[in-house]
């Protein structure tokens, strides 16, 4: 179970926690390193044999995390047409049957308070009268997914919410055999006043390899670098940059003029160039976050995206999390009962 969840949510290099010590870890690091170069050479020998044995495991886990990518290629051919239907439902280009709509909640609509269910008959009623249209398709159905889940609502601004109203479908496409490991975001948008583009994308690469320098480390696959699309803007539509108008007064003539100057500004379309508006200080971190929003995304949004919209999701969400802190928890202990001085010279 560990190793699923690890693969879903990878938590990278230095996102583990560790057994805290009152020493330093320098120190730490040396006194393990003085520790293992006294035990007898024959055991150090034995020690060094179980390392290549564990570099070989390393190598070997590499490959079942390629297998399992290969996997979810394959069965995200299986989902597609689910999706492409959930896709036609949300735009309102397809109808779904009597059939296809029936479902064991609608009996809890029978079993609202009395109250409640007289106010909806009122309010149905009103809407009639007033001649109301019935909405096509489940309208703002991804711009509410982004305002319920609170990864999602932190990057979204007042001005992204017009646009992402135009957010038809997000997809997840992954690499073909024999490529380099990757997998590809795609948002949908249907004709807007504000870019030309159809379809925004992000493309994250990955490795599931162990590092040459570090390969004990190798945890699973990692997100090695992403990149993100060009948007084509129409005029003065750009919501990732604000106009700032100063005035300027000439030395000589003593003139004053007005210049305009564009600077960034928050914006959950800076998803697609997340270097925009960023200092290099704060980069590394930008892009870790970025990775935990790619992976999010591809796990949980689009398979569920129903589930997020109605609200259910968010529970299971918040159990996972908890779950994966009681087995973090619980790797920590272990680690501080590992813990302790090391004497080569105790006889067992």
């Amino acid at each position: 179970l560990s190793k699923v969840i690890a693969f879903v949510f990878p938590q990278g290099k230095g996102g583990n926690k560790h057994f805290q010590s009152d020493k330093p870890e320098g120190f730490l690091q040396a006194e393990r390193i003085l520790n293992f170069h006294l035990l007898p050479k024959t055991v150090k020998r034995r020690v060094y044999a179980l390392k290549r044995l564990q570099l070989q495991s390393a190598n070997i886990e590499a490959k079942f995390y390629e297998e399992v990518h290969e996997l979810e290629r394959k069965y995200a051919g299986l989902y597609q047409p689910n999706f492409d239907k959930r896709r036609d439902i949300v735009a309102g280009a397809v109808e779904p049957t009597d059939e296809e709509c029936e479902w064991q909640s609608d009996r809890e609509e029978e079993e609202l308070a009395e109250d409640l269910q007289k106010k909806a008959a009122l309010e149905e009623k009103q809407a009639d009268s007033a001649g109301a249209d019935d909405p096509r398709g489940v309208p703002e159905f991804w711009l509410t997914i982004f305002k319920r889940v609170d990864m999602l609502a932190e990057m979204l601004q007042e001005h992204d919410e017009p646009i992402l109203k135009h957010l038809q479908d997000i997809t997840v496409k992954f690499s073909e055999p024999g490529q380099p490991m990757s997998f590809t975001l795609e948002f949908y948008f249907e004709p807007n006043s504000y870019f030309s583009n159809t379809v925004l994308t992000k493309v994250y690469k990955m490795k599931s390899e162990p590092d040459a320098e570090d390969p004990f480390s190798f945890e699973g696959p990692e997100i090695i670098d992403c990149e993100g699309c060009k948007i084509d803007w129409h005029k003065g539509k750009d919501v990732t940059v604000r106009i700032v108008k100063k005035k300027q007064k000439h030395k000589g003539r003593g003139t004053v003029r007005t210049v305009t100057k564009e600077v960034p500004q928050e914006s959950f379309f800076n998803f697609f160039n997340p270097e925009k508006g960023k200092r290099k200080c704060d980069l590394d971190f930008t892009l870790t976050t970025d990775f935990e929003i790619g992976h999010f995304f591809r796990e949980r949004v689009i398979p569920r995206a129903v589930l997020y919209f109605t609200g259910e999701a968010l529970e299971d969400d918040e159990s996972v999390r908890l779950l994966s802190c009681v087995i973090q928890d619980l790797d920590d202990e272990g680690e501080e009962e590992d813990e302790g001085d090391f004497d080569p010279t105790v006889s067992i």
